[in-house]
């Protein structure tokens, strides 16, 4: 008697779950986003649902202008807590100093060779000083940004070097830290800074920040006879 019972309870959970609400299933019909549909759905069942083409669990990351696969343009991440990203640190660049305030990143090097520094949360070593975790990473060999920490990554080699990132959201974002500390009124940039810079040299300093994801590193160009452009 007690197996019939367990067999009948196992049965009738088997057939909710592949009963879902047609509402949901209905995303022509919503004004709401996929994504949001995705993330209002009650079950994964449904969620399954709203995603019904095989080709919906395929993402193409040598065929889009944005090699990161989060919920924006992956929805099947809706509720995974991941998202990855696969790209190439261009010959004698650096990545700008950044960190992912929602978001830890493994980041692990495919081919290349890229150098990184990394500030975690107020650590100090034994004589008082903010530590520095400063790593040399070769193909195959994996390193930890802790959500928060301040990073970079720097390629001191002639050849681009490939990579891939995961992170521990589905829609982690980038802070760019140099940028946007100067995004403070004057008086506290120089309040911040001792008094050391102050007035027109501080929007000196605002328009020599580049805008751009990656730095050139005028040590390499040099020994790769390269042009910084």
């Amino acid at each position: 008697m007690l197996l019939q019972t367990l067999a009948a309870a196992i049965l009738a959970l088997a057939l909710q779950a592949t009963a879902a609400p047609q509402h949901i299933t209905q995303r022509d019909n919503s004004d709401l986003s996929l994504t949001a549909q995705l993330r209002l759905a009650d079950t994964a069942t449904e969620r399954y649902a709203l995603l019904p083409d095989d080709k919906d669990f395929v993402f193409d990351f040598y065929n889009t202008d944005n090699p990161i696969a989060t919920t924006a343009n992956f929805p099947p991440l809706v509720g995974t807590g991941i998202s990855f990203n696969v790209g190439q640190l261009p010959a004698c660049s650096m990545s700008f100093v950044h960190l992912h305030p929602r978001a830890t990143e493994l980041f692990n090097l495919v081919s290349g060779h890229v150098l990184s520094e990394m500030i975690p949360e107020s650590v100090f070593d034994t004589e008082g000083n903010q530590r520095v975790i400063k790593t040399e990473l070769n193909p195959g060999q994996l390193t930890i940004f802790p959500a928060g920490s301040f990073h970079t990554q720097i390629n001191p080699d002639c050849e681009p070097a490939n990579f891939t990132a995961a992170f521990t959201s589905d829609e982690f974002s980038v802070s760019m830290v140099a940028r946007q500390v100067f995004s403070f009124t004057d008086d506290v940039i120089s309040a911040t800074f001792g008094q050391t810079i102050a007035g027109e040299d501080i929007e000196k300093v605002r328009d020599a920040i580049p805008t751009t994801l990656a730095i050139k590193v005028e040590e390499c160009l040099s020994k790769c006879g390269k042009e910084k452009r």
